[in-house]
């Protein structure tokens, strides 16, 4: 592939995420009601998230993106920015780690789309993102404004095909692990712990595969989870120099 064809390709996938993100800010699936998103009121900080939301390209985020061929379980996940009492936060949680798929991992509340959800090129991952944030931590989706999605992403381990949506938590309620089952506790974690390069590792699974990771809340954050927190961060401009060296082993079990 040439240079002019691959700006030509990035192009056009950032041409379909727009297409995409208006589609479902007008609701334009014919399924269920229209589902607002806005970037129109939020904090002033959150500028340089809603820049990179708009000019990032799908292979800048992961190099893991869904498969040509269509496989993969559609889903979404929600990246809530709230802001608490040392600033801006995000909302984790911790599955449970009974679980088959990511036990134990530190995650964005989320999951797979269900029939009523709509159609997963539109409205649907949105609102998938809210019903499985409200079933998991209990929060009150009137208190959140979304205010765009990344493109999708891929996660081969468990063939899912990922939205991820992001959300301002204007009005915070309480929240918690709804079903311990599923999910061991729900968390905010600070920007600025996960901008502390005290806080940075690298997490090495016995495959030999690198990622970024976090130790933030008594939890290691890695995986997918830590891959979209650290380009989030980076493409914001949040980002501060970290050593890449500092190493976290994982378990093969992992």
């Amino acid at each position: 592939m040439t240079r002019a064809d691959t700006h030509a390709a990035r192009a056009a996938r950032t041409a379909r995420a727009a297409r995409t993100h208006d589609d479902a800010a007008h609701g334009q699936d014919g399924q269920g009601p229209a589902v607002p998103v806005t970037a129109d009121g939020l904090p002033d900080w959150l500028d340089p998230v809603v820049h990179a939301m708009r000019t990032v390209a799908p292979e800048q985020l992961s190099r893991f993106l869904p498969p040509e061929s269509g496989v993969g379980r559609q889903s979404a996940v929600l990246i809530l920015f709230g802001e608490g009492e040392r600033g801006p936060e995000l909302l984790l949680m911790e599955r449970a780690s009974t679980l088959r798929s990511h036990a134990g991992q530190t995650a964005f509340p989320g999951g797979a789309l269900d029939p009523e959800d709509g159609d997963p090129a539109t409205t649907g991952p949105l609102r998938a993102a809210l019903r499985e944030a409200e079933e998991e931590t209990g929060l009150d989706p009137a208190g959140v404004q979304l205010f765009g999605v990344l493109p999708r992403l891929y996660i081969p381990v468990s063939e899912f095909v990922v939205t991820p949506v992001l959300g301002w938590w204007h009005t915070p309620t309480p929240v918690g692990a709804v079903d311990l089952a599923e999910t061991a506790r729900v968390f905010a974690v600070p920007v600025a712990d996960l901008t502390d390069p005290a806080n940075r590792v690298m997490a090495t699974h016995p495959s030999g595969i690198n990622s970024p990771a976090f130790t933030v809340a008594s939890a290691l954050v890695w995986g997918f989870t830590a891959g979209v927190i650290d380009r989030i961060l980076h493409f914001s401009g949040w980002e501060r120099p970290w050593d890449r060296s500092k190493e976290v082993p994982l378990d093969r079990r992992s």
